[in-house]
C-alpha cells in the first residue's frame, strides 16, 4: 500500500498546479481594489506668469508628479489662468482650486499676517533672512495660528523669492525721480513706496509688459532683475535701481484643508518634500540670477545714494510701528523683525555691512 504521506510524482505536479492557480486567483481578485483607486488630481495656481511658473513651482510640481508614481497629479495653472489674484485665496478657500503658490498680500489672505507676505519693507536684506525668520525666528509658529483661525484653508509653507527694486523707462538717481511714477507693484509695497510719490497700478499680470510699452505704466517695482529679464520686462523698459525696498518677497503655499486632510500621509509628505525642493532651486537659481543679469543684462544700473536712500530706511521704520499697532499678532510681528534687523547688525559682515 502506498504511504499517504508520500506523493507521486503525478499528485505532485496537480497540486503545485492547483496551488499556482489559488495564487493567481487570489492576486486576480485584489487587483481591482487597487486599479479601481482613480489618481487624485488637484488644480494649483500660482501668482506667476508662463515664463517665471517654469522656475519658481513647475519643476516642483514635475517632480512630485513623477514620485506620486500614478497615485496622484497636480494641474498646474499660471498667474490669473482660473480666478482672479486678487481672489486666489477665496478660490482655495471655496476649493474652486486646491492649492496655490502665492503671497499672502497680492492673494487677499483674510489674516492679519497676510501685510507681511510679498515685500513688507526693508523687512529682509537677503533672501536667507526669509528662511531664518520662519524657522528660527518664531515666524512660523505665528503663521499657523493666524490661519488657524481661518476655515477651509490651511497654510504650509513660506520661502524667499527675489529681492524687489525698480525696472523703469526712466532713470532713478535720486526720490524726486520716484514722484509720479506709474509702476506695478504689490499692495503693501506700493502702499508704502507711495510715500514718495510712487503711483502704485494693479493689473492682470499679462498685460504689465504691454502697458509699459504703451506708456501707461513707467515701470515695474515687482521683482529683482532675473525676473525681468526671464519674464520679457527687460523689452520694455531701460533701467534698473539697485536700491531694493526689500531683500526678498516672501511668498506661501496654501491648500484646501478638506483636500489637504483627504491625502494619505506619504503624498502630504511628499508634497511638503516637493516645496522644500522648490525653496531651494529658488535660492541658487535668483542669487546667481541677480549678479548674472547686473554685470551681463540689457537694462543700465542706476542707484540713489545711501545718504538719500536712508531716507526711505527711516521711514520703513515708521511704517512698522504703523502696522504693528494693527492688532497684537502683527505687533509681535514686528518686534521680531525689529530683534531680527538688531541682532543682524550685531552679527556684523556678511550678515549685515554698515
Amino acid at each position: 500500500m502506498k504511504d499517504r504521506n508520500t506523493l507521486s510524482k503525478r499528485d505532485f505536479l496537480r497540486r503545485s498546479v492547483l496551488t499556482t492557480a489559488g495564487a493567481v486567483g487570489a492576486t486576480t481578485l485584489a487587483a481591482p481594489y487597487v486599479k479601481a483607486q482613480s489618481p487624485i488630481k488637484w488644480r494649483l495656481q500660482t501668482y506667476a506668469g508662463a515664463a517665471l511658473a517654469e522656475h519658481v513651482v513647475k519643476n516642483s510640481i514635475d517632480a512630485f508628479n513623477k514620485a506620486a508614481n500614478g497615485e496622484m497629479t497636480i494641474e498646474l495653472y499660471t498667474s490669473d489662468q482660473l480666478v482672479p489674484q486678487g481672489e486666489l485665496f477665496r478660490a482655495v478657500q471655496s476649493g474652486t482650486i486646491d492649492a496655490a503658490q502665492s503671497d499672502d498680500d497680492s492673494a487677499a489672505a483674510p489674516v492679519d499676517v497676510a501685510v507681511f507676505g510679498a515685500y513688507f519693507p526693508f523687512a529682509s536684506r537677503y533672501s536667507l533672512d526669509v528662511p531664518a525668520l520662519w524657522h528660527w525666528h518664531g515666524l512660523k509658529e505665528i503663521w499657523e495660528e493666524a490661519y488657524a483661525e481661518v476655515p477651509g484653508v490651511t497654510w504650509l509653507s513660506t520661502g524667499s523669492w527675489d529681492p524687489c527694486n525698480f525696472a523703469t523707462t526712466k532713470p532713478i538717481r535720486s526720490l524726486e525721480d520716484l514722484k509720479g511714477l506709474r509702476v506695478y507693484t504689490f499692495p503693501t509695497g506700493g502702499r508704502f513706496m507711495s510715500r514718495f510719490g510712487v503711483v502704485p497700478v494693479t493689473l492682470p499680470y499679462e498685460d504689465v509688459q504691454p502697458a509699459m510699452q504703451t506708456g501707461e505704466l513707467d515701470g515695474v517695482c515687482w521683482s529683482g532683475i532675473t525676473e525681468v529679464h526671464t519674464v520679457g520686462w527687460s523689452e520694455a523698459t531701460k533701467y534698473y535701481l539697485t536700491n531694493p525696498i526689500s531683500g526678498a518677497w516672501a511668498g506661501s503655499y496654501f491648500v484646501n484643508t478638506e483636500k489637504w486632510n483627504a491625502l494619505p500621509p506619504h503624498l502630504q509628505q511628499l508634497y511638503l518634500m516637493c516645496i522644500d525642493n522648490s525653496h531651494y532651486y529658488r535660492l541658487h537659481w535668483y542669487w546667481a540670477g541677480e549678479a548674472n543679469y547686473r554685470i551681463n543684462g540689457k537694462l543700465e544700473l542706476t542707484t540713489i545714494p545711501d545718504a538719500e536712500w536712508k531716507q526711505v530706511e527711516d521711514e520703513a521704520l515708521k511704517f512698522w510701528d504703523e502696522i504693528a499697532a494693527q492688532s497684537p499678532r502683527s505687533a509681535k510681528v514686528v518686534q521680531i523683525l525689529k530683534d531680527y534687523r538688531e541682532a543682524m547688525t550685531k552679527a556684523g559682515p556678511p550678515y549685515r555691512y554698515s
